[in-house]
């Protein structure tokens, strides 16, 4: 609601670019520095884990009633229902049953130009000092200048203040925080002059004007999009260019564990991790060295890889499962532990690790010359394994992994071309045979069948 009030108040036909910075930092100062109230109810979060499990709740289960999300008392839910109902009302739908009403997001990637769930980053709350100020700094520093910090503070106090009746000023603690914040984010550049900081806005000639479909693209398929969607949110007719047949929503969800994953590994960190799924309900903590990002093709799911240095063991954690990231101290000869991760990677097939097992796997598959395409996906998915080809219709695919039963979701779509499996683990190869009886019984045939 807030940014729609914004981006309409930035749409009035002003005459000059100062009136509408003028009006913009009134409308501040009316609703926050006066304490006014600019809606009834608002949709903004202080704490995005909560919302993102009530999202991932409604999106992913959407079976669930009022009364059984019992987490959190039925206030909480009737709120954060609330909050997700105005950011997606054109995708909330509701089942009525014994149970209850259970509500859920449908959402059909072919009939959306962006993605939906980014709408719950772009409400993050922000007190009356943060509104405030963002316009305020900007507004004196658009003429190119810079400032320190205690002449930024007079010019608060008395150019910017005196315009509103009982407006409190901030003070130079507030102020320099802002700055640092801003800093670090790259909105303001900071630099030595003689024995002060001195603050500017950063020069730029980039220009994302020719780069709309680009960014269109990157919003949907990258797993930081919601950096697109922000970017998108930048022009007035955002190009909608791109559908998507398997298009995995949900990842918007982990953008911000993937953003404090991301840095950790750039700076070679231990994180301490916040998981899911511990005794009574409570989070459990762990600590770890993140190493890579592994994301799913075929289910979208993403995962870290990371490494124990008191189990000597790389673990796969969901991102999904992850609640926070704490960033701890940085870690000596982080290169050799990277090492460690790709020495596993070749017996790896999807998350399991290794124990010091190995299992063979080995199928032969009958491919016809005119379905070559079935040969070309076996190698273009083949992962750590091996693909051969034994003659004109017979092709061999084996492999080498620490757990032979994540190869099965996989080796069943090929059910009709396999002419043989083979496993060292036996109750692997049994489990698979028996699948593919039963199957033949189910259609009414027989083994040669198939």
């Amino acid at each position: 609601m807030l940014g729609h009030q914004l981006k309409q108040l930035t749409r009035t036909p002003f005459l000059h670019l100062e009136c509408i910075k003028a009006n913009i930092v009134q409308w501040c100062h009316d609703n926050f520095l006066m304490g006014g109230e600019a809606v009834a109810y608002s949709e903004l979060v202080k704490n995005f884990a909560g919302i993102r499990e009530y999202m991932r709740q409604f999106f992913v289960y959407g079976f669930k009633t009022r009364d059984e999300f019992d987490a959190k008392s039925a206030r909480s839910y009737d709120n954060e229902k609330r909050r997700v109902e105005s950011w997606l009302s054109d995708y909330m739908a509701f089942r009525q049953d014994a149970n209850g009403k259970a509500v859920f997001l449908s959402v059909d990637s072919r009939h959306i130009p962006t993605n939906p769930l980014y709408k719950a980053w772009k409400a993050s709350s922000f007190t009356r000092n943060d509104i405030s100020l963002h316009f305020i700094l900007l507004d004196i520093l658009s003429d190119g200048s810079t400032k320190a910090l205690p002449e930024l503070l007079n010019t608060i106090d008395k150019e910017y203040l005196p315009a509103f009746q009982n407006a409190e000023p901030f003070d130079e603690s507030t102020l320099r925080k802002k700055l640092k914040e801003y800093v670090e984010v790259g909105l303001i550049t900071a630099r030595k002059q003689g024995k002060q900081l001195v603050y500017g806005l950063p020069e730029s000639n980039v220009s994302l004007d020719a780069w709309q479909d680009a960014i269109a693209f990157f919003a949907e398929d990258n797993p930081l999009g919601v950096v697109g969607g922000f970017l998108l949110d930048k022009y007035d007719n955002a190009p909608a260019l791109f559908t998507f047949k398997h298009l995995y929503l949900l990842f918007a969800l982990d953008s911000g564990i993937m953003v404090d994953l991301l840095t950790a590994i750039h700076d070679h960190k231990r994180v301490e991790l916040e998981l899911m799924g511990g005794d009574n309900g409570r989070a459990r903590r762990c600590v770890t060295l993140p190493l890579k990002i592994f994301i799913s093709v075929q289910g979208g799911r993403q995962y870290l890889a990371a490494y124990s240095l008191e189990n000597k063991k790389i673990h796969f954690f969901r991102l999904d499962s992850i609640q926070r990231v704490k960033p701890l101290e940085i870690v000596e000869n982080y290169n050799a532990y990277q090492g460690h991760l790709i020495n596993e990677r070749t017996r790896i097939w999807g998350v399991a690790t290794g124990h010091g097992q190995i299992e063979h796997i080995e199928t032969m598959l009958k491919v016809e010359p005119k379905d070559i395409h079935i040969a070309h996906r076996l190698a273009r998915e083949k992962r750590c394994g091996k693909v051969e080809q034994l003659d004109e219709t017979t092709w061999r695919f084996y492999a080498d992994v620490y757990d032979a039963w994540e190869l099965m979701p996989w080796l069943r779509t090929f059910i009709g071309r396999i002419v043989s499996l083979t496993c060292s683990n036996k109750r692997v190869e049994e489990q698979f045979w028996a699948d593919f009886s039963s199957l033949a019984e189910l259609y009414g045939g027989d083994d040669s069948a198939f």
